[in-house]
């Protein structure tokens, strides 16, 4: 599996058997390889992006988010899942999980907006989305998630900080920080290796070589 970070919240994966799978894409650029999946956590526009959507989707792309937003996804034919509901496709498959903040008003968790557990190949991909740091996040420890893709800019969700103490909290093999507002991001990789130095840090270029797990 490969994880490319294509900005922002955005992610590409790639499964070694081919299927391509976007996590909220943004501003992606045409030429970029076509999607068999995309997953958007939530409706604001710098995850659910419908000109980033129309550059990625055939006929036969499947759509996916939360309930809460089945009208925005409506447009594209979407799959609206609810909060703890799996969609299987072929090799793989897409989870939808919590996503809030506690002590912001941005995403309120009375809104159902997501986060992303994709699992294929024995691997399991966790895309937090816009969250704070929440209880449900110990629950997936016991998933024994391969990679956490964590929001970390502090102006929305989470700083340093929080942003950390949740990756403890979920207990992935390794961490990649996203949704970071150009922040320096050698001192979270820092701030990890001190809090919990058995979780690796991988710190992505935007739009750059992808992680091979």
């Amino acid at each position: 599996m490969e994880i490319t970070w294509l900005g922002h919240a955005a992610f590409k994966i790639k499964t070694h058997s081919g299927r391509i799978i976007y996590l909220d894409p943004y501003q992606i650029k045409k030429g970029e390889e076509k999607a068999d999946i995309i997953v958007s956590t939530h409706s604001h526009g710098d995850h659910f992006d419908s000109s980033s959507i129309i550059t990625l989707i055939t006929d036969d792309t499947v759509v996916i988010g939360p309930e809460s937003i089945a009208s925005s996804l409506q447009k594209f034919n979407g799959t609206p899942l609810k909060l703890g509901e799996s969609f299987d496709y072929k090799d793989l498959s897409i989870e939808l999980v919590p996503a809030y903040n506690i002590k912001k008003p941005n995403h309120p968790k009375r809104n159902e907006w997501a986060g992303i557990i994709v699992t294929a190949e024995d691997k399991s991909v966790y895309h937090a989305g816009d969250t704070e740091r929440i209880p449900e996040m110990k629950d997936l420890a016991k998933r024994n998630i391969t990679v956490a893709l964590m929001p970390c800019g502090g102006t929305y969700t989470m700083d340093f900080d929080e942003a950390t103490d949740s990756i403890i909290d979920v207990k992935p093999k390794i961490a990649i920080p996203m949704h970071n507002w150009g922040k320096d991001l050698t001192k979270f990789k820092k701030l990890l290796e001190k809090k919990d130095p058995s979780i690796n840090v991988e710190i992505l270029l935007e739009g750059g070589e992808p992680l091979k797990i």
